[in-house]
This record gives structure tokens, C-alpha cells and sequence, in this order.
């Protein structure tokens, strides 16, 4: 059975950070009609933006960029494989 792109962006966080509560949205119909740089228009249709909210002991002490990166290294495989927008709200326990 294959994940969906929300329950592995989970699973990762979840593996990396330890969140105490961790929330995936997927925003992708709310682009629907959004022109990309190809020129094409996008459909709304397919797991490709996101809204991650996350708290976690992890992050204390992290500055704000630090714990985004810390997050798209996580995701680095998923951000280079199809996901388009990625909205990060992540909050140190």
C-alpha cells in the first residue's frame, strides 16, 4: 500500500523531530487555476502544496530559518520531487 505525499511529509517529521503535535494540510486545491513558470495551469488536482504545523522539543533554542531548514532537509527528497509549495508553522516546545 503507498503512502500519500501528506502521510510520508508525517512520518518523516515525525522520525526527525519527535513533535509533540504535528499537523499536514494539503492546500493544493487552492491553487487551482495558479500558472506556473512552464507556463502551464495548474489544476488543483495532485498532492503538491502543503501546510505543515508542528511543535517539538527539537526546536528550542533554533532560530526561526534554522528550524525551516532543518525541515526542508527533511523533506528534501519530496520538495525535489514534486511538491511546489511547502508553508511551514513550527513552534519550540
Amino acid at each position: 500500500m503507498s503512502s500519500t505525499v501528506a502521510e510520508t511529509i508525517k512520518k518523516k517529521l515525525q522520525a526527525a523531530f519527535s513533535p509533540s503535535a504535528i499537523e499536514i494540510i494539503d492546500e493544493s486545491h487552492l491553487h487551482a487555476g495558479h500558472q506556473h513558470d512552464d507556463g502551464q495551469t495548474f489544476d488543483g488536482k495532485g498532492e503538491t502544496h502543503f501546510r505543515v504545523k508542528i511543535t517539538a522539543k527539537a526546536f528550542k533554542g533554533m532560530k526561526r530559518v534554522d528550524i525551516h531548514r532543518a525541515i526542508n532537509h527533511v523533506l528534501k527528497h519530496e520538495l525535489e520531487s514534486g511538491i511546489h509549495a511547502l508553508a511551514i508553522e513550527a513552534k519550540a516546545e
